[in-house]
């Protein structure tokens, strides 16, 4: 299996980055994963990768960010779960997840809703990247362990510029400058 990410390969996940969630987490921490996170979406769409959006128990956590949905195609499926692993919802089996062979998660929480929707993933044969910079837990430490489970699991961990640039492979695509403009 290749270790580079192909935009025609993959599908990109946000995970559950909902406004009550959101307060829960370290406030300085989650600007900055919310600012890998804006870059990301928007860097998705200049490469036309597909997104996929989940919120966990929107009754009651919120939804996504008015900040990251404002940055969100129409098109873009929104699954509400209940489960914490989102890999086995029936509307997401039935997508573009099912046949894509990579699969990009950020979002939070690392060692509970991204942790299990990766292993998940890896269970079903996906490649799994996981953006580290644009995941957070309520915990530094929690986090650290998740992303250190997760790659010992066999999930690729990467950073918001790797997963901006690799699509690309050079700075001749056409997108590059915009792309660029993205991590300025």
């Amino acid at each position: 299996m290749k270790s580079a990410i192909a935009s025609t390969d993959a599908v990109w996940m946000l995970i559950d980055v909902q406004t009550r969630l959101c307060l829960a987490m370290p406030e300085t921490a989650m600007a900055a994963v919310i600012n890998n996170i804006q870059r990301l979406l928007q860097g998705a769409q200049l490469l036309n990768i597909p997104l996929w959006v989940t919120e966990q128990y929107p009754e009651k956590l919120g939804e996504t960010l008015p900040a990251l949905q404002a940055l969100l195609p129409e098109y873009t499926p929104r699954t509400a779960k209940l489960a914490f692993s989102a890999w086995h919802e029936p509307a997401l089996q039935e997508s573009s997840i099912s046949v894509a062979p990579q699969v990009v998660l950020f979002g939070l929480e690392t060692h509970i809703c991204v942790l299990q929707t990766a292993l998940d993933a890896l269970a079903a044969d996906k490649q799994v990247f996981i953006v580290e910079d644009a995941v957070i837990s309520r915990s530094e430490a929690n986090r650290q362990n998740a992303i250190e489970r997760l790659r010992a699991a066999g999930c690729i961990i990467t950073n918001t510029e790797s997963m901006l640039f690799e699509p690309m492979q050079g700075a001749t695509h056409a997108q590059f400058k915009a792309i660029s403009a993205l991590i300025r």
